[in-house]
């Protein structure tokens, strides 16, 4: 047996020994431990000449670990932030795109949706979200909505079709609109677009 396998099997017994001892025997979670009931143990070990030097290994592997533990937070601090950053960076992103992203559930109604959505369907965010995305729609672009919806559903590629929305303040428009299922959450992810004027 190699010397780091011999110090890995004595730090594992004289874990266990000290887990027994704090715990009368009966196994349980060291996380359980108070820290007062450990330093019992821990002074207890170091007062005896025959123990001593188990406790000074217990102490080394409890330095240890804890420096472990703090390195651990601190990536983690650090991740959390990174995503933090992204988190922000990809919502700017979306919030501020040209397109309009409109997030929609089984039934069509609207549960997100970004500025160029609002500006494009011509009404109040709060206006938009919880309704129903096809009652914009007339009725030929509603069937050509669920359409698409059917094969988003069946994982196709998105396809851009147009949709022709009902008239607001006597204005008939028409947007391209592509559609994708959002994995995550099962709802699906529209964009739309003005189409490009004809020269």
């Amino acid at each position: 047996m190699s010397h780091l396998a011999e110090s890995s099997s004595y730090l594992s017994s004289l874990r266990e020994r000290a887990t027994g001892q704090l715990t009368g025997g009966v196994r349980s979670d060291l996380a359980r431990t108070s820290t007062s009931e450990a330093m019992a143990v821990l002074y207890k070990l170091a007062s005896s000449p025959s123990t001593a030097g188990d406790a000074l290994a217990l102490l080394h592997e409890l330095q240890v670990h804890q420096v472990e533990v703090d390195m651990q937070h601190e990536e983690l601090r650090h991740s959390r932030a990174d995503l933090e950053h992204h988190l922000a960076r990809q919502t700017n992103l979306v919030e501020r795109a040209p397109a309009a992203f409109l997030v929609i559930d089984e039934t069509t109604v609207v549960c997100e949706i970004n500025r160029a959505g609002v500006r494009l369907l011509g009404a109040a965010s709060h206006g938009v979200l919880g309704q129903s995305f096809a009652s914009f729609l007339t009725a030929a672009s509603n069937a050509q909505l669920q359409s698409m919806l059917a094969q988003a559903r069946a994982g196709a590629a998105p396809q851009t079709c147009e949709l022709h929305f009902l008239p607001q303040g006597g204005v008939s428009r028409t947007l391209l609109c592509s559609a994708d299922k959002e994995v995550s959450s099962g709802r699906f992810i529209l964009v739309l677009l003005a189409p490009a004027a004809s020269s």
